[in-house]
């Protein structure tokens, strides 16, 4: 760990980032909003995961968006990949490690509403644990009882809500349930979804929000939503859908941290 906290650190040359954000299938392109920009490959920092999803291009991006120091970890690990729901720990312990305070995590997502399709961004206000597991089964110590009451932080959900406006990005909100995937669900489990009271569902997104909580990080999720949800349409769900919508949310996304890192609004 130490060695990886120390690459980073290096590789930051000097900046003192706060703020990282992790990014979903599809949406790597938010990287290119980064200036000074200086990536690195998961596959060269000891300890990360490597992610064998198409959409998730592994590497660690260094650099300012918008005037602000940032870090953007373009692509994750997930948990249908391997079984284990913890594989972001040693990542976001790293990120803790060299002085990240707040943590901005994205998503791809299937929408339970019908006016909130493809391309509409989703600010994730609460959570749904469907999948059976924790990243935190094994934590020896005491404090693998996180609290969850606030797990998303009402200060970067009230800076997305100021940004949203001031660019006129149009911005949904509402609850996310963690499916733990591969396979997408079915028209049955949405329907479920629905009278449990989801918004969006998805297959990451909750570990690392629950090791973030565990670490003392700040937190904030968005979903770009790429599909309705199956049994929606009509139509069968694909990874490829993902792919090709996800940029388009992706987009309005972009353009609401660019306002919150310009106007420092984080920091309010």
């Amino acid at each position: 760990m130490n060695r990886t906290i120390a690459k980073i650190t290096e590789m930051l040359e000097g900046r003192t980032p706060k703020t990282a954000l992790v990014l979903g299938s599809g949406l790597g392109g938010l990287v290119d909003e980064v200036t000074d920009a200086v990536r690195i490959p998961y596959g060269e920092l000891p300890v990360f995961p490597q992610s064998g999803v198409t959409g998730h291009a592994g590497q660690l991006v260094a650099g300012d968006l918008a005037g602000t120091p940032v870090i953007m970890l373009a692509g994750r690990a997930h948990y249908y990949e391997h079984g284990n729901p913890a594989a972001m720990r040693p990542a976001l312990e790293a990120l803790a490690g060299i002085g990240i305070e707040k943590l901005i995590l994205t998503n791809a997502a299937g929408s339970l509403e019908p006016d909130m399709g493809p391309g509409s961004v989703m600010l994730i206000t609460d959570h749904i644990n469907f999948s059976g597991t924790n990243p935190l089964f094994g934590e020896p110590t005491d404090k693998r009882f996180v609290g969850l009451t606030e797990a998303y932080d009402a200060g970067i959900r009230a800076a997305f809500e100021k940004a949203a406006e001031a660019t006129g990005t149009p911005l949904h909100q509402g609850v996310y349930m963690w499916f733990s995937g591969p396979s997408f669900e079915t028209p049955a489990e949405i329907r479920m979804a629905r009278v449990m009271g989801a918004n969006a569902v998805g297959m990451s997104t909750v570990p690392e929000v629950i090791l973030a909580r565990f670490l003392g990080l700040r937190v904030a999720a968005c979903s770009v939503v790429t599909n309705l949800a199956a049994g929606m349409t009509g139509q069968e769900l694909s990874h490829q859908e993902t792919k090709d919508m996800a940029p388009l949310g992706g987009k309005r996304l972009a353009a609401i941290l660019k306002k919150m890192f310009a106007d420092g609004m984080l920091d309010e």
